[in-house]
């Protein structure tokens, strides 16, 4: 099967959010500082494993679909979703809030194209669903550092 221009354009914008989640990830997991900062230090590295393999799957998808990816930093830079990090030193607090946003808009990312791609390729949509599974599971793990108790 060749994938369709809306298929492979799709499947574009989830490997650029991935690849850009492991760059937030990174930058966040090198400048934090605060409480709790061994542990998310950790959760940062899993996210960016996560992304990273998540990338390497969409990308060899693409080109089992005769797409080709681009992966160049002036494409993520020009066409990522997610918003920029943060430069310096950031808190705990701060780097939960950008990997939660981060985690959520690559998860829309995905969802965004996940209907045209059942249609054009239901194969695909294995591969888009274990990356929803994943990255939801780590916006709610991370989230939490943050969530207050329904009872005090």
């Amino acid at each position: 099967m060749k994938a369709s221009e809306e298929l492979a354009k799709g499947l574009q914008a989830v490997l650029v959010d991935l690849i850009d989640l492991s760059l937030v990830g990174k930058q966040a997991h090198w400048n934090i500082v605060g409480p709790n900062f061994r542990d998310l230090h950790l959760q940062l590295d899993e996210v960016v494993a996560a992304a990273r393999l998540h990338t390497d799957t969409i990308a060899e998808r693409m080109r089992a679909l005769h797409a080709v990816p681009d992966g160049r930093s002036e494409t993520i830079a020009k066409t990522s979703s997610l918003a920029d990090a943060e430069e310096g030193l950031i808190t705990t607090g701060q780097a939960v809030d950008a990997i939660v946003a981060a985690l959520d808009k690559t998860v829309a990312t995905v969802r965004g194209i996940y209907d045209a791609v059942e249609k054009a390729d239901a194969a695909t949509t294995d591969e888009l669903n274990q990356i929803i599974l994943q990255l939801e599971q780590f916006s709610w793990m991370i989230g939490a550092e943050k969530m207050k108790p329904t009872k005090a």
